[in-house]
């Protein structure tokens, strides 16, 4: 299963990178969805880095860094259970101050159909809700340049 939320954000595409890469701010760029981030790995994010990313009414998970593509792609997945789910973050250049943001979820594996089923909705409300975080992040005055 698979949600997918897209959003045009005035902001150059570098600038959208470094904010999806500072994993510190997300309670702060979403504090509805993230309550605490705790890097467990030293230095810049890269496959194998770990985070501990603790969200509302949800137990503790460490999401685990599977692809740094800069600056253009970032993807971290986690277990449920049995189900694996899997972050992705396309950043798409459309212009010299503007980039396409999509920030996506995927579920596979045991139990992946019933997770899915019980938190679609709450899913896709998540990924609105991060977008719209960054959106008002980087298009704030005196937001923060690449």
């Amino acid at each position: 299963m698979r949600w997918e939320h897209t959003l045009e954000i005035d902001t150059p595409a570098a600038s959208l990178w470094a904010a999806t890469l500072d994993v510190d701010a997300l309670p702060t760029i979403s504090p509805t969805t993230m309550s605490a981030i705790e890097r467990l790995d030293p230095g810049p994010l890269r496959p194998g880095s770990r985070v501990r990313i603790k969200q509302p009414r949800q137990a503790a998970r460490v999401w685990t860094v599977t692809e740094t593509e800069a600056p253009t792609r970032f993807v971290w997945e986690t277990t449920v259970g049995r189900a694996r789910m899997v972050a992705t973050h396309v950043i798409e250049p459309i212009g010299p101050s503007s980039a396409r943001n999509t920030l996506a979820l995927e579920l596979t594996g045991r139990g992946a159909g019933l997770l899915g089923r019980l938190l679609g909705r709450t899913f896709a409300r998540v990924l609105a809700t991060e977008n719209a975080g960054f959106k008002r992040l980087l298009e704030s005055a005196g937001a923060p340049a690449a």
